[in-house]
């Protein structure tokens, strides 16, 4: 490369920093120019096959929380329910057999309480997952690209990474940030190895110590960007925490808000599950076991409540 060309690529990093622009090296994606499902591709039956013999008690954990209307959330999200019968029982049955019944309606931000966020939920400058721009899949009426209900079937093994024990803290100290040296004492200490296929969720002890908020609280800890990029490197298909946001709040960089769901989402292609429920996995030393979780087919949805399944 010639001096000229050196000093002219130099030159634009420095106005994209200096505009306060990312430079475009995350897309196209590895697996595509046209790729809309990131990293579940990675996804595999003879790793589904290989996880399903992790089950061998049959014990099983949900790991999703009941979302209602005291649900602390990020705002302006909330839930409401309305159930459409007659609540004093005078309505007229139907037919001989005097059959009744109720029916409901659920209003609700589907990105509060337990959810997987989906690709078309954060971008860079409007551009997502491979580079795709906003104008190219969102409308009012919904995703036209990156909607939920286009995810297969996740059933893969899953991995836990019990933060409590690697800090000394039980919960985990607010910002605190897990980046690969924290990721890596996590996983020897739990005594197994991250593959691709795997989803890694992180206990922190953060949703049973707050379990009594009626707010949601700004501040947790969670993964940190070096430790978001390592895992999508390993071929992670997802990662959660027991955390609203997964990431570490306050963010490393001030400047640079939600840049774990920056890294994981947009550069990456990989999901984010969050408030996952992982009190009782931790309680019973549980590092590896069964994941599954079947996305609600809700078209174009940017995002899921979900009850994800844990089975040992």
């Amino acid at each position: 490369m010639t001096r000229l060309g050196l000093a002219s690529i130099c030159a634009a990093a420095l106005a994209a920093c200096a505009t306060g622009q990312e430079a475009a090296d995350w897309y196209p994606s590895k697996y595509g120019p046209d790729d809309r499902l990131g990293a579940v591709n990675n996804l595999t039956p003879e790793k589904t096959a290989e996880a399903a013999k992790l089950i061998t008690t049959g014990k099983t954990y949900a790991l999703g929380m009941t979302t209602g209307r005291d649900t602390p959330a990020y705002g302006p999200r909330e839930y409401d329910v309305t159930i459409l019968q007659l609540s004093d029982g005078s309505g007229t049955p139907l037919g001989t057999n005097l059959a009744t019944g109720n029916d409901d309606i659920v209003d609700v931000w589907v990105g509060i309480g337990s959810q997987i966020d989906g690709l078309g939920h954060m971008g860079i400058d409007h551009q997502y997952y491979n580079g795709v721009s906003v104008a190219d899949f969102v409308t009012p009426a919904g995703l036209t690209q990156f909607g939920t209900h286009a995810l297969p079937p996740i059933a893969t093994r899953g991995i836990l990474l019990d933060m409590t024990k690697v800090t000394g803290a039980d919960p985990v100290p607010d910002g605190t940030a897990f980046n690969r040296a924290e990721i890596d004492a996590a996983v020897e200490t739990a005594g197994i190895t991250i593959e691709s296929d795997d989803v890694v969720i992180f206990h922190t002890g953060y949703m049973a110590a707050n379990a009594d908020n009626d707010t949601l609280k700004q501040t947790e800890p969670g993964i940190g960007v070096e430790g978001a990029q390592y895992l999508a490197d390993l071929g992670v298909v997802a990662v959660g925490s027991d955390t609203w946001a997964v990431e570490a709040i306050p963010f490393e960089n001030e400047t640079r808000p939600f840049d774990v769901h920056l890294t994981l989402l947009a550069k990456n292609g990989v999901y984010i599950l969050e408030n996952m429920v992982t009190e009782e996995l931790a309680a019973d030393g549980v590092t590896e076991f069964f994941f599954s979780l079947g996305v609600p087919k809700l078209e174009g949805t940017v995002q899921a409540i979900i009850n994800p399944v844990a089975i040992r």
